[in-house]
């Protein structure tokens, strides 16, 4: 575990420069930057992830994650920051993030939940490297921000999210959760 807190350690200050470089797809001028990193049940480390929210308030998220199980997962920002283990593994991130109280699903017509997102595919070696934007949460102040009074986390599941069924997708367990910080 201290192993791992070093390797959190030295990876926020990676992040947090990465932040400021910019890459290649991203404008420079970004107006509000978070970062996670990602546990399994068992506390082992499963990756990363950075946020930035661009002037227009679109937030991009890049996934750089290793060890889970090929195949496609179900990922959401779920309501509150805090990756413990409760009743089940990671129950106290809460139900997925939905401060307008719309239904569950990118298919739903009543839909989305502010938390929901594209289903991530794992490669065979367990590695995924991927990104998505979302114009539902901000990093900002206001009534979409992810960091709210108890904070925002993401969550992994077990199985693919099917964008529709309620509450949460048929998405399954919970198998790796971060919780999200600010930077900037």
């Amino acid at each position: 575990m201290t192993m791992f807190r070093s390797f959190v350690s030295s990876s926020i200050g990676v992040l947090a420069a990465a932040a400021f470089a910019g890459c290649a797809h991203a404008p420079l001028n970004r107006v509000a930057v978070a970062y996670s990193t990602f546990e399994s049940a068992a506390g082992e480390p499963r990756g990363t992830a950075l946020l930035w929210q661009d002037p227009t308030n679109i937030v991009h998220v890049e996934l750089q994650l290793s060890g889970l199980p090929p195949g496609e997962h179900g990922i959401h920002f779920h309501a509150v920051g805090k990756c413990e283990g409760g009743a089940t593994a990671f129950s106290t991130a809460g139900a997925h993030f939905n401060p307008i109280g719309r239904q569950h699903g990118l298919k739903n017509p009543v839909g989305p939940h502010a938390g929901d997102a594209p289903n991530i595919i794992v490669k065979e070696d367990g590695t995924l490297k991927a990104s998505f934007r979302t114009d539902r949460v901000t990093l900002t102040d206001g009534s979409t921000t992810l960091f709210d009074a108890d904070g925002s986390a993401i969550v992994i599941h077990a199985a693919p999210d099917d964008q529709v069924s309620q509450p949460a997708g048929n998405s399954g367990a919970r198998i790796a959760c971060g919780t999200l910080r600010k930077t900037l």
